[in-house]
């Protein structure tokens, strides 16, 4: 397991910050900017993420999702967000790769009220989405996930459970980038005794103790794939 050191570019306060650190075009601005325009006006009335850290939504939320981009394939254009809710990090990954040919981002979860959500802010920014409303363990996408270049999850389970959902969307070319806090190491360490994988650490751009886990190769130890 190999880590990467790469240095945060510090606290992402708002948009500007956010075009400066990530060098997204002016388009793709407005379009996070109108994302998080709509997640305030709709988190009035349906809780979607944290009410404290609405005030920290694009250091906390649209940065910390957008960090994914540039640890993905580069020949990834097929993405599955396993358990979405807001939209976090699925949707601001759609959002940033709107311009790019082909991009589709899937984005599954299973509470209607927030499917609604990602559904108005899918037809205002005019991301690249197709969404899911239904259980990870109940979802079919392709060919049993042969053209899913990348899996992604944000907070959505501990590792080794984590895999176990990710599994069947997982082909050989598959990656898996997963935002995960300061258990990770323990989380890689249990999931092990079930899995066979390949794992890179990533620090994360927005938590000190945060990091990003990188995971290709993923095999059932059990069933000996």
């Amino acid at each position: 397991m190999s880590k990467d050191t790469t240095r945060p570019p510090g606290v992402i306060a708002g948009p500007d910050a956010f075009a400066a650190a990530f060098a997204v075009s002016r388009e793709t601005l407005g379009r996070l900017t109108l994302y998080v325009e709509l997640l305030e006006r709709w988190s009035k009335v349906q809780d979607l993420i944290a009410p404290g850290t609405m005030a920290q939504v694009w250091h906390r939320h649209v940065a910390d999702s957008a960090q994914l981009v540039r640890l993905a394939p580069n020949e990834a254009v097929e993405w599955l967000d396993l358990g979405s809710g807001a939209g976090f990090p699925g949707l601001v990954v759609a959002i940033m790769n709107a311009e790019r040919p082909g991009f589709r981002m899937h984005l599954a979860e299973s509470n209607a009220r927030k499917c609604a959500f990602l559904r108005d802010v899918a037809r205002q920014t005019g991301a690249p989405v197709e969404i899911h409303n239904d259980r990870i363990e109940s979802l079919r996408i392709g060919h049993n996930g042969a053209d899913i270049g990348v899996v992604c999850a944000r907070a959505l389970a501990p590792l080794g459970k984590l895999l176990g959902l990710a599994r069947p969307f997982f082909s050989a070319g598959t990656a898996g980038l997963f935002l995960k806090g300061r258990e990770v190491e323990a989380e890689i360490a249990e999931a092990r005794k079930a899995w066979r994988f390949e794992a890179t650490l990533h620090l994360s751009l927005t938590e000190p103790s945060g990091r990003v886990i990188e995971l290709t190769a993923l095999d059932d130890l059990e069933k000996g794939e």
